[in-house]
């Protein structure tokens, strides 16, 4: 359990009376927790999944010490047929497990393994060629961590995108965004769209919609904690076209099949 708060006296008043139900142990400031390591200094606090990911590639037994810049080569297209059926596929399915609980403190790894996620019911010698090339990505970067300053703004800023028809096995796309608070990101996500789009413009309005809700959670989220926001919060997308959709979902005939999206992310 984790208690927080920026009242001194009230926190200790809450692990006494916890102290008194239950049999309980005060760990002192956190450093550790589910896998995660936090760090405090005078400028902010860092998190990270150094440990896990030192246990992770032990458990790999990559065989070498080779580490990558990049975690996949550009323009890769991953699909089902490729490679040979790997004879044993639990050792691919463990290993991108872990890395999906990774993702919460590596942003930077999420595309990667939610391609790679897509295959554990039936991976392939190229799937895991490519697992791997992740594994020795984090070998690399091991020490990168997040940073969540003590004095940074508490206003939110949110970035959207898409990639119209990018999985050629359905040429359904894929929505990502990320938000952050001040200069800390807090969250991102990226997920395949449940329908095909017929246009990448249909593509970021479904990205910048999913966003839409998670921030409109999110204030209310800060609401409860003390924060108010009484500005909108601006949605930042490079899709021009989805943009003027959004602004004016009257725009155009053609548009009416997306016409719940539009209007959700406009209001």
């Amino acid at each position: 359990m984790i208690i927080t708060g920026d009242d001194s006296e009230y926190t200790a008043f809450v692990k006494a009376r916890l102290r008194d139900q239950f049999l309980m142990t005060d760990l002192g400031p956190l450093r550790y927790f589910l896998g995660i390591e936090v760090s405090s200094t005078s400028a902010g606090f860092y998190i990270s999944l150094e440990k896990y990911i030192q246990d992770l590639l032990a458990r790999a037994a990559l065989g070498d010490e080779r580490t990558v810049e990049t975690l996949m080569e550009l323009n890769v297209k991953l699909q089902p047929t490729d490679g040979d059926p790997l004879p044993d596929p639990t050792c691919y399915r463990h290993l991108v497990g872990s890395l999906v609980y990774l993702v919460v403190t590596r942003p930077d790894i999420s595309y990667h393994v939610h391609i790679l996620s897509q295959f554990v019911s039936a991976p392939t010698t190229v799937h895991y060629s490519h697992l791997l090339r992740v594994l020795r990505y984090l070998r690399g970067t091991i020490t990168h961590r997040l940073f969540f300053p003590r004095s940074s703004s508490l206003q939110l800023q949110c970035y959207s995108d898409a990639t119209w028809a990018s999985d050629p096995s359905d040429r359904r796309s894929l929505s990502a965004y990320c938000v952050f608070l001040g200069g800390s990101i807090i969250a991102w996500k990226k997920k395949k769209q449940t329908a095909v789009s017929r246009s990448s413009v249909e593509a970021e309005l479904r990205a910048m919609a999913l966003l839409t809700a998670e921030v409109t959670w999110l204030r209310w989220l800060l609401a409860d904690f003390g924060v108010s926001i009484t500005t909108p919060t601006l949605i930042l997308s490079d899709g021009t076209g989805a943009i003027t959709v959004a602004r004016d979902p009257i725009k155009h005939e053609l548009t009416k099949h997306i016409g719940a999206d539009a209007f959700y992310t406009r209001a």
